[in-house]
């Protein structure tokens, strides 16, 4: 079943064109579209300062695999995580800036069977809780692989966007995960966004409460 953006608007450019700590707490509870039928309420995102951060692709500057994160806010950049997962981040602030917030988890909305069936053939799904719960699950459920780097969220006729949320949730804010110390300092790199209590969320569940 496809889905248009007048059942679920499309944002705009400018909703993006902010630093990346302003873009992340409201990107949470926004929904990712897919114009085949999938949609996901986004619980889970990291942040990635650019030059400015340790744990940012873009720290050491500009590289070919990196370009998007360098262009225009509002497009994807996705890249492959051990050559074997995507990841989809969403560009921030504007040009040359080079920010952008990795989706690490979200809920299922709409299109649940879709999911199971894209989950199902990617790997073993025992709950519905867990089909886009983790980087690597979320693009599979979402039809995003490292082919997508670039796409412009915004544009008319870009199968893949992002959809207001309903209603303004909760926000809990921790250290990233899976980054080396020095990209993981609690006291200044609290960077990873969550909807507390949510059960979609990723991650070991200390770092949860």
């Amino acid at each position: 079943m496809l889905i248009t953006d007048v059942e679920w608007p499309r944002l705009p450019r400018e909703f993006f064109q902010h630093p990346v700590r302003e873009l992340a707490p409201r990107l949470l509870g926004c929904h990712i579209v897919s114009a085949d039928g999938i949609v996901v309420r986004i619980t889970e995102l990291e942040a990635y300062d650019g030059e400015d951060d340790p744990g940012s692709h873009a720290f050491r500057g500009l590289t070919p695999r990196n370009k998007t994160m360098f262009g225009d806010a509002g497009h994807l950049y996705v890249y492959r995580h051990m050559g074997l997962h995507s990841c989809c981040n969403i560009v921030a602030s504007t040009k040359d800036h080079a920010n952008g917030c990795l989706v690490r988890a979200g809920e299922v909305v709409a299109g649940i069977e879709l999911a199971r069936a894209r989950r199902s053939a990617a790997g073993v799904t025992r709950r519905d809780r867990d089909l886009a719960q983790g980087p690597g699950r979320l693009t599979v459920v979402l039809g995003i692989n490292w082919l997508d780097d670039g796409l412009d969220l915004c544009a008319r006729d870009s199968p893949i966007w992002v959809s207001d949320r309903l209603s303004k949730p909760l926000v809990a804010t921790g250290p990233r995960i899976g980054l080396r110390p020095e990209a993981t300092d609690p006291e200044h790199l609290q960077l990873r966004y969550r909807i507390p209590g949510d059960p979609t969320v990723s991650g070991p569940g200390p770092l949860n409460r």
